[in-house]
Order: structure tokens, then C-alpha cells, then sequence
């Protein structure tokens, strides 16, 4: 029996660290509570406070093996910072998509169609959606509502040159009433009737050629750049211009969209049911939140699973190095540990103490990956290809949640190193302990 003793004990050991790891990853609270109880023992209990001292010593040796530990702080920063770096980029994305859209608009496409650049609405639908129940009206009794035609077009990025798709919308009058977070901050705006463009400060920091008083050639015309507008949201990756010039120029004969003004957040449902009720009209209606958050999902979900699947990667490499440097580390101080347990230390205090360096040491690699991800990526903007086969400009958002998680895998990586070393040096024998160096 012995001789399986310690296989057993190996097995034991890893199913107990990958329980205690994924509880910690997925239930913190209750995690957090296992923790308070910890704490309260190492301050309250003879064992605890045995523990606290040895875990003293063995941080203090740590500039003696500086080397082996700087690997387990480095391989932990480095899942920490390529965690919530991914999981930053993603959030940034869903933000700037999702705060283009709210409850008190709807957006109106073609029927089965997933996005505007895939949709068409008929010219003669138009009136006929801007006039159905549930639109707003202002006080001359005119419907709220804009009908979008939307396009790309090929412009070349400012840091590589190469071309890339930009988003060009042909608003209505009304659009702006519509989207009153739009704002005019350069320049003026557009002229219905000319080819005159108003430009989003995402895109013109992205784009070349996108300045005030540039000329942008779509469909060998030129259209000049006469303002620069905010919107906090996916519009500022556009290019606005009148409806009726773009589609004119491009000999459209229809629109993409329908974005109305809705009377309240539940008139939703009443103009869902006019439209539907319509024989004249096979169209789709949803709030602009529901629609962009849609348009979001896809992307942010990726982006998310590739950012997971290769921050696990690497914190299986990270948990190996921690495996090594703790197995070291205890072989380096098997003769102390088994000098205290023969004075009486019992094994639970070492175990404590190990687990304790070891989440010490994850700990510093957590803070460093966090604070490496916050410093390179926080408000960092990029642009990547949106539903509409067009660039939507973004900035990574390194939030606290973000930095919390990160910390989390930190320290789960750390349990997992830190278990088995800590269980070795707990059940060494101390006969053969006092003869290791």
C-alpha cells in the first residue's frame, strides 16, 4: 500500500487544487467567505500563527532564489496582462457599438436582413413606416424619423497606407433630432443637396484624407470634407452626407434603414404590430439597443473566447513554473521544515505557509500583469471590421471588473502551483528531510 501512497497522494492533491481553482475562478463569494475563515485562523489559532511565521521565513529567503521566482511573477503578469487585454479590447468594442442605441428609437430593416448594409427599404415604404403608429412627432406634427442610406468606401489607413472600408451614411434632415448625441465640435455641417461630407473623430483619427477640406473620391466624384463630428458611440467610425445626394450619386433607388423616434420605450410594440399588419411592408422593427447589441454579440464573444482560451494556455505554462519553483523552493528548506515539525509544527501550518508564499508570489505577478495591461491598453484605440463589412473605431476599456479577474486567475494559478509542494513538504518524512540539503 505504501507504494501507492504517494501516486494517491499526487491525485488527491491535483483534484483538490483544480476544485479549489475553479471555485475561486467561478464562485469568488463563496471562495471570499473559505478566505475570512482563513484569515481568522491564521490570526486566531497557535496552528495559524505557526503558520504566519513560517511563511515569514520563507519570504525572506526569496533573494536567495530570486531567479526561480522571478519565473512564476513573470509567466502569471504575462497571463494577467494578455487576459484583460482581450477581455478589454472586447469591452471596448461592446461599448462603442452598444451606445449608439437606446429604448426610444427603432430601427427598421428589410425583412430577414442582419444588418443595413444587407438591407434595402423601398422608397415608396418609407412614408408609410414614418407615418405608422408609435413614432414620435415634434411640434409641427412631423414624424421623427430618418431614412439612412449606407454605403462603403475604400480609404487607406494612416499608420499602414492600405486600404480599408469606411462607412459612409446619408442621413435626413430630422437625423438629428433623431440622434442628439450627435454633435457638430469642427467645422460645419453638410449642405443638402451638395456632396459635402461631416466626418466622425473616430474615423478621421484612423483614416487619411478625412480632414477638413480633404476630398474624398466615391464613385469617381469628389466630396468635400467640411466638418468633424462626436458622438461617443459606432457613428464617430462614419461618414455622414445627405440621403438624397448619396443615393442620387450612386443611383440608389432605396434605402438601408428607417431609425424613428419612438412616443415611449413600450411603443415599440405598437409600431412592431402596424408595420406587421401592413401587406405593403416585409420588414423587421427592433429598438436600436436590442439592434446594436446584436451587432455586437458575434465580435465581443470571439474575442473573448480567443482571449480566454490563450490566457489558459499560458497559465497551464505559468502553473508548471510555479510547480518547479515551490518544488524547489521546499527541497531547498526540507532540512528547516522537518527541524520545525520536529519541534512540534504539525503539517498544517507548512501546508498553509507554502500555499501562502506561493499566492504571495501570484499575487505580485497578478498586480504586475494588471498594472502593465492598464498602463499599454486602457483608452488604447484600434479599429477592427464591424457588421457592415466596415472599420468601427474603439478604444480597449480596462476596467476595475477587468483588473479584479485578472487578479483572480493570478491567484488560481497560484493555488494550483503551490498545492502539491505544499503537500510534499507536509508528509515528507522528517528522517529523510533532515538528509536533504
Amino acid at each position: 500500500m505504501a507504494h501507492f501512497a504517494k501516486p494517491l497522494r499526487t491525485l488527491v492533491g491535483s483534484l483538490a487544487g483544480l476544485a479549489l481553482a475553479a471555485g475561486w475562478l467561478w464562485q469568488p463569494f463563496l471562495m471570499l467567505g473559505l478566505l475570512a475563515g482563513l484569515l481568522y485562523w491564521l490570526v486566531a489559532a497557535r496552528q495559524g500563527r505557526q503558520a504566519l511565521e513560517i511563511t515569514r521565513v520563507g519570504l525572506a529567503t526569496i533573494p536567495q532564489r530570486l531567479g526561480a521566482t522571478s519565473v512564476v511573477v513573470v509567466g502569471i503578469a504575462g497571463v494577467v496582462a494578455v487576459l484583460v487585454a482581450m477581455q478589454a479590447m472586447a469591452a471596448g468594442f461592446e461599448a462603442t457599438v452598444t451606445r449608439a442605441g437606446n429604448d426610444e428609437t427603432a430601427i427598421v430593416l428589410r425583412a430577414g436582413a442582419n444588418a443595413e448594409v444587407s438591407s434595402v427599404v423601398e422608397r415608396a415604404a418609407v412614408p408609410l413606416i414614418m407615418q405608422a403608429p408609435g413614432v414620435r412627432r415634434d411640434a409641427r406634427d412631423v414624424p421623427l424619423a430618418t431614412a439612412d442610406v449606407v454605403l462603403v468606401a475604400t480609404v487607406p489607413r494612416r499608420s499602414t497606407g492600405a486600404d480599408a472600408n469606411l462607412e459612409v451614411r446619408g442621413i435626413g434632415p430630422l437625423a438629428w433630432q433623431v440622434r442628439p448625441q450627435v454633435r457638430i465640435v469642427a467645422g460645419r455641417r453638410f449642405e443638402s443637396g451638395r456632396r459635402e461630407l461631416i466626418v466622425g473623430e473616430g474615423a478621421r483619427t484612423q483614416f487619411r484624407g478625412l480632414e477638413i477640406g480633404d476630398e474624398l473620391r466615391m464613385n469617381n466624384e469628389g466630396w468635400r470634407v467640411v466638418g468633424v463630428f462626436a458622438s461617443g458611440d459606432t457613428h464617430e467610425s462614419e461618414v455622414w452626407t445627405d440621403a438624397e445626394t448619396l443615393a442620387a450619386a450612386h443611383r440608389r433607388n432605396g434605402f438601408q434603414s428607417v431609425i424613428a423616434a419612438l412616443d415611449s420605450p413600450a411603443a415599440i410594440e405598437t409600431l412592431r404590430a402596424a408595420l406587421a399588419a401592413d401587406p405593403r411592408l416585409r420588414v423587421d422593427v427592433e429598438t436600436t439597443r436590442t439592434y446594436y447589441r446584436q451587432q455586437s454579440e458575434r465580435l465581443t464573444t470571439a474575442i473573448r473566447a480567443i482571449g480566454t482560451g490563450v490566457a489558459a494556455i499560458m497559465a497551464l505554462g505559468a502553473v508548471f513554473g510555479a510547480l518547479n519553483t515551490m518544488y524547489t523552493a521546499v527541497s531547498q528548506r526540507a532540512r528547516e521544515i522537518a527541524t520545525l515539525r520536529a519541534l512540534g509544527f504539525t503539517a498544517a501550518p507548512v501546508v498553509v505557509s507554502v500555499l501562502l508564499e506561493t499566492m504571495a508570489l501570484a499575487l505580485a505577478g497578478g498586480l504586475l500583469g494588471a498594472g502593465i495591461a492598464w498602463a499599454l491598453f486602457n483608452g488604447f484605440t484600434v479599429s477592427t471590421l464591424g457588421s457592415n463589412f466596415s472599420q468601427v473605431v474603439f478604444q480597449f476599456q480596462v476596467t476595475p471588473e477587468l483588473l479584479g479577474r485578472g487578479l483572480q486567475w493570478a491567484l488560481g494559478i497560484g493555488l494550483l502551483g503551490g498545492l502539491l509542494p505544499a503537500l510534499r513538504a507536509a508528509t515528507l518524512p522528517v528522517t529523510v528531510a533532515l538528509r536533504e540539503s
